[in-house]
């Protein structure tokens, strides 16, 4: 009997990285609104699907997806409450710089985040570092105000897309090039480690 685990990161990077890519095209301008579509997202694909991606990793024995898949999918899920619960006074709504904390510690844990990587795919290690500096282009917006902040928040949603889009590309290539059997859409090999002395 085969007990191959199958790969959940596909479905916590694709939840990540469609989510991240919808809430960025917000962040660069092209919609006013953070509407409901942009929240259920956050809720089920980039929340829920992460969460689960996250305790499948931990089935694997692989405790970097575990952590990043659920602290990244419960992010989601603490955006979408910092933004709906004040609405329906349940909570008091955050000021913008103190979100801009928020934003900083996230950036601060995705940095450490990035040095787990390093030994790991370079697609891999590109969508922690665009994260990273995601994270800190969007507290930046926060602490800032006037046209500087609209100009580093348009600045951040350019450069989301493109941290949301790495997120989809490494998802599709471990699908692909898994069902294929071969390297369809290449990841960049992680580099090799020096030989024992």
């Amino acid at each position: 009997m085969d007990n191959k685990l199958a790969n959940p990161a596909p479905l916590g990077l694709m939840g990540f990285g469609m989510t991240t890519v919808l809430l960025n095209i917000h962040n660069a301008g092209f919609f006013s609104e953070i509407d409901g579509m942009i929240l259920a997202m956050g809720i089920f694909y980039g929340g829920i699907a992460q969460v689960i991606a996250g305790i499948l990793e931990f089935r694997k024995g692989n405790t970097f997806g575990l952590t990043a898949f659920c602290s990244y999918g419960l992010f989601w899920l603490t955006l979408v409450a910092l933004i709906l619960m004040p609405k329906y006074g349940w909570i008091g709504k955050s000021p913008t710089p103190f979100m801009g904390w928020y934003l900083f510690m996230w950036g601060l844990f995705t940095f450490c985040m990035f040095f787990g990587t390093l030994k790991k795919p370079r697609a891999l290690q590109f969508v922690f570092f665009s994260l990273f500096v995601l994270f800190w282009l969007l507290a930046a917006r926060d602490w800032t105000s006037g046209e500087l902040s609209q100009s580093v928040g348009k600045v951040a949603g350019y450069e989301g897309i493109i941290c949301g889009l790495s997120a989809i590309y490494l998802a599709m290539a471990e699908v692909i090039n898994e069902a294929t059997g071969k390297t369809v859409l290449p990841i960049g090999a992680p580099p090799s480690s020096p030989p024992p002395r």
